[in-house]
């Protein structure tokens, strides 16, 4: 039983497709009653692979494990909007909740022959949270998207994969997981607000519009150097920000500048502690390298003595030698190694939950948003 968090008493009624599940799961680990009300045969959308093993079906839609980790902490009903009954039910399950989310069509009524206007009037104390693709308003308000169209237009697709090859979009849909946690910030708003006002508002998310955090400096850049992105592939500028170890990869940045020599001359001496920092190295001039100034044949040279070290160490090696000297390198975990993380375990990140009617239990993240 989940214990008591920021949002207790407070009712969610899920009306979302996949690209905004998230949010409904971030509201249930905040401590909000969510229910999931979904169509005659669910959602197929929402039950993307991988699925789970040893059921008859190898695409059995109820053991998908995207499904089962965003609808953790939900409870589930079927309602048909399209039928006379289930519409009588929607107006009904209105006037009990508090938050009403959906990713219906911005020309679609999110209620049967109500506008978000008309939602508003007749329940003046819901927040009323919409996320579709470009907004409810807008010039691309009423243009259809999925994940792929979103990181495109939102201008995270093109900065992406190598500069000489195709874009690379992320295999899962990441567009939807950054829409979540922004319809969730808007939502608290609307709650905190109608303490104080007694009414609701409409908290309307734009998916493109939650690109803009991927692109971390690019809209700074953008207004410094106006043009269209390049994508840099494992460099950062000119200088490679992703290296090879002996079981995967780490980020680490080869850049001059104040805060940054420090970090270097720690990773040098690191280097000479084992064989692997040659003398010109040792006797380096960090104090006056500038990674934007130096020559081709410097950066060359710096990355191979640099790369030649972080080849001969692992991962875990590495990033712990990192933490113990303050060196600015992180691991490139994939699924497998935040789930073995000890900070993570240590923190109690994963639960393992039990499905007796798949007959299997799954370590879970035990929440996406906590309050302490």
């Amino acid at each position: 039983m989940m214990e008591p968090g920021l949002l207790e008493g407070v009712r969610v009624l899920d009306l979302c497709d996949e690209s905004g599940t998230l949010a409904g799961r971030i509201l249930a680990d905040l401590g909000a009653d969510v229910v999931v009300a979904e169509p005659p045969g669910g959602h197929p959308g929402l039950r993307r692979a991988p699925f789970l093993p040893g059921g008859a079906d190898p695409r059995d839609p109820e053991r998908s494990l995207a499904w089962l980790a965003l609808q953790s902490g939900k409870r589930g009903i079927t309602l048909d909007r399209a039928t006379s009954a289930g519409r009588e039910r929607l107006l009904r399950l209105l006037g009990s909740v508090d938050v009403l989310l959906e990713t219906d069509p911005p020309g679609a009524p999110p209620a049967p022959g109500l506008s978000p206007e008309e939602v508003a009037e007749r329940f003046p104390r819901l927040v009323h949270c919409s996320i579709t693709p470009f907004g409810r308003t807008g010039p691309r308000a009423d243009w259809k998207a999925r994940d792929l169209v979103v990181v495109a237009t939102g201008g995270n697709l093109a900065m992406t994969g190598e500069p000489d090859h195709p874009p690379v979009r992320c295999t899962m849909p990441t567009a939807y997981y950054h829409g979540g946690p922004e319809a969730v910030i808007g939502v608290l708003a609307a709650l905190h607000a109608r303490h104080e006002t007694g009414r609701g508002q409409h908290v309307d998310v734009s998916l493109q519009e939650t690109q803009l955090q991927t692109l971390i400096t690019g809209a700074s850049q953008h207004a410094w150097k106006p043009g269209p992105a390049k994508r840099v592939g494992a460099k950062m500028g000119r200088t490679n920000e992703i290296w090879d170890t002996l079981d995967g990869q780490v980020s680490f940045g080869l850049r001059g500048g104040a805060p940054r020599i420090p970090n270097l001359r720690a990773t040098v001496a690191l280097m000479h502690e084992h064989g692997m920092a040659p003398d010109w190295l040792r006797d380096y001039d960090w104090e006056g390298y500038s990674h934007l100034e130096a020559s081709d044949e410097e950066i060359r040279r710096l990355e191979q003595a640099f790369g030649a070290f972080f080849a001969t160490k692992t991962m875990g090696w590495l990033y712990r030698e990192a933490l113990a000297r303050r060196i600015l390198l992180a691991p490139c975990n994939d699924a497998k190694e935040i789930l073995d993380h000890e900070q993570l375990r240590a923190r109690g990140l994963f639960r393992r939950l039990d499905y007796p009617h798949l007959g299997v239990s799954i370590e879970h993240p035990d929440f996406f948003a906590k309050v302490e």
